[in-house]
């Protein structure tokens, strides 16, 4: 059948991304079709339009990890009670689509309580949310967080777990921000524009550091969020969106210079001060999806629970999805953005 789809035809600035029409065949065996309802947007996705993300497929791309919707076909060995049924489901590629066909492993039932825009906002900012707070940075009731970028969907997913497991937490955020982020029970809002950040958040610890801190920013900020970490404590790194302002050429120089920035985490360095560095791709967990289940279920469990609550900043048509990532580019947004075919 026919689709639409949100193509990057060759890597650049938000004009490159076009609607195009294509044809979608048959789901194939252990195969789901899924009309997309809602699609959510990552910063991966802008980085691949501005062709500086390594794990993107050659041009012309279609990107998007999530979405929610309802199954309209499924292929041989999936159970016919699927279709019809309306959930959520993880992509790798492909997402900014009318339609499309999806693994069934990767596919959960929506929890009536959400809305599409609200369930497509849940995979991969709680995914990689709950892998960086429970799975790798192992935070527990009494902790202290750290969220980096505490306004982004991951950030607001660490909130939120954060809240559930027990722990303090202290965000960066821009002042704009910081009563959102209070209202959603964030303890401590701190605004990184405004100096000296790590002195803010060690006077916040009566100088004994936090036993966390998540940061997708890269170069410097590592350095930075390492530098106020306790004993014991552990830094998890997930992205490096201060990389992402320019196309081109620029934009691969602005990269290297962040690349260029990065500290050196020496392994007797970590031993002497008893802390612990960490990295998160969750797109390189695809191959475990066993695992992204187990994690997605208690996830899921939590929105029926009440603890996991997405929050959907704004939505955009597919034929808009160029303005989408302006305005994520343009650190507007709080929590997720996501396309509405």
């Amino acid at each position: 059948m026919d689709i639409r789809q949100v193509v990057i035809t060759s890597a650049g600035a938000p004009e490159r991304l076009r609607l195009q029409t294509s044809r979608l065949d048959p789901p194939a065996p252990g195969e789901a079709q899924v009309e997309v309802v809602a699609a959510g947007i990552n910063f991966a996705d802008i980085l691949a339009r501005q062709g500086l993300y390594p794990d993107a497929p050659p041009l012309p791309l279609v990107v998007g990890y999530e979405v929610s919707g309802t199954v309209r076909a499924v292929g041989t060995g999936v159970e016919e009670s699927l279709v019809g049924q309306d959930v959520l489901a993880l992509t790798r590629f492909g997402g900014y689509s009318s339609a499309l066909n999806v693994p069934v492993a990767q596919v959960f039932a929506k929890p009536e309580v959400l809305s599409h825009a609200e369930a497509a906002s849940i995979p991969v900012a709680y995914l990689t949310a709950w892998q960086l707070l429970v799975v790798q940075g192992g935070l527990r009731e009494g902790d202290t967080v750290l969220i980096q970028n505490a306004g982004s969907g991951v950030g607001l997913a660490a909130l939120d777990i954060a809240r559930h497991v027990g722990a303090r937490s202290i965000g960066t955020a821009s002042a704009g921000k910081h009563d959102f982020l209070t209202a959603r029970g964030l303890d401590h809002a701190v605004d990184y524009r405004g100096g000296d950040w790590t002195r803010e958040v060690r006077a916040l610890t009566d100088d004994r550091g936090v036993e966390l801190v998540i940061d997708p920013l890269g170069g410097e900020s590592f350095r930075r969020s390492r530098s106020v970490l306790g004993s014991t404590g552990r830094l998890g790194m997930y992205g490096v969106s201060a990389a992402s302002s320019n196309q081109g050429l620029r934009g691969k120089l602005q990269l290297a210079r962040t690349a260029a920035l990065m500290p050196l985490f020496h392994p007797v360095s970590l031993m002497n001060a008893n802390q612990g560095a960490f990295g998160v791709n969750l797109g390189h967990m695809w191959g475990e999806v066993d695992r992204l289940r187990r994690w997605m279920e208690q996830v899921l469990e939590g929105v029926e629970s009440g603890w996991v609550r997405p929050h959907v900043d704004s939505s955009y048509p597919l034929a808009d999805a160029g303005r989408a990532h302006e305005h994520i580019e343009a650190r507007r947004s709080t929590g997720k953005v996501v396309l509405e075919p």
